[in-house]
């Protein structure tokens, strides 16, 4: 099945739980900075499966954090949970939106168009009085799903040097603009304050209401504002993960020429690789 639009409110999702034997709920909730979950009660959509961005999904052999993990081992993760070809992906995280936008992007690049994501997440659920469990599904088969790498919905750092130039590229930087201008400190060590010369500041928290994106209009003219729509978008932050929200609203939007930085600023800020910067 596939629905009307990539963000689906909790009804929707309420009305194709009943109908859809091949729809996957995939809970993708990592730590915030400073912030984390790990000792609150665990709630959960019922029939939820984990998908562990900061360890199964992330390459254990990067020096950066939330590095993407290769074809193989994505496949690998993503077939254990039980995806096949034909399934329906549902993703969602227990803080409302923060680490569902990188799930779908992680989906995207590896190939596969069926994954959406719950607006507003478990609090939006909750708010809704739908049913909760506390505990994971136990996944009993494999499925095929098969990772086929879309080069054009990613950016390196070798990317960002032959690009971040270009007036065909616009890049958009989703840190606060404490962290943009350098007026702030990084949370990460031995990383120089700044950004990426020539790129744009848009905090993640702007394209959010609350805990869920703002409508489609209100997007489209967050990113008309900035006269880049007919560009190539380049969504980088301090380790991939708000740069996602800001994908994932810019495809909202209807611009789907989008590119996230990997690496971002833990890559490029870092004092060793002594790259442009600008405050």
């Amino acid at each position: 099945m596939s629905f009307k639009s990539a963000l689906i409110s909790p009804a929707e999702l309420q009305e194709a739980l009943t109908k859809n034997d091949h729809l996957i709920l995939l809970d993708c909730t990592i730590d915030k900075v400073g912030q984390s979950l790990k000792d609150a009660p665990l709630e959960l959509l019922p029939n939820s499966l984990f998908f562990d961005i900061e360890g199964k999904f992330s390459d254990p052999a990067s020096k950066l954090p939330h590095t993407l993990v290769s074809e193989q081992v994505f496949q690998r993760g993503v077939r254990a949970l039980g995806v096949d070809q034909d399934s329906t992906v549902v993703l969602y995280d227990r803080w409302g939106i923060y680490s569902s936008p990188r799930g779908w992007w992680m989906f995207k690049v590896m190939g596969f168009n069926q994954v959406y994501i719950l607006n507003g997440g478990l609090p939006a659920w909750k708010e809704a009085k739908y049913p909760l469990v506390n505990s994971y599904q136990e996944n009993i088969k494999n499925g095929n799903f098969e990772a086929h790498f879309q080069k054009n919905l990613y950016a390196d750092k070798e990317y960002i040097l032959a690009h971040y130039r270009s007036s065909e590229v616009s890049i958009f930087d989703a840190r606060s603009k404490g962290r943009f201008n350098g007026l702030v400190a990084e949370p990460r060590k031995g990383l120089n304050g700044g950004h990426i010369p020539h790129s744009r500041n848009l905090p993640f928290e702007e394209v959010l209401d609350g805990v869920c994106y703002k409508d489609v209009a209100e997007l489209k003219r967050q990113f008309e504002h900035f006269n880049t729509m007919e560009k190539e978008h380049v969504f980088t932050c301090g380790s991939g993960i708000t740069a996602s929200i800001l994908a994932f609203a810019c495809y909202l939007s209807g611009q789907h020429n989008i590119r996230v930085y990997d690496g971002s600023w833990s890559e490029w800020g870092r004092e060793e690789l002594n790259l442009p910067t600008e405050k």
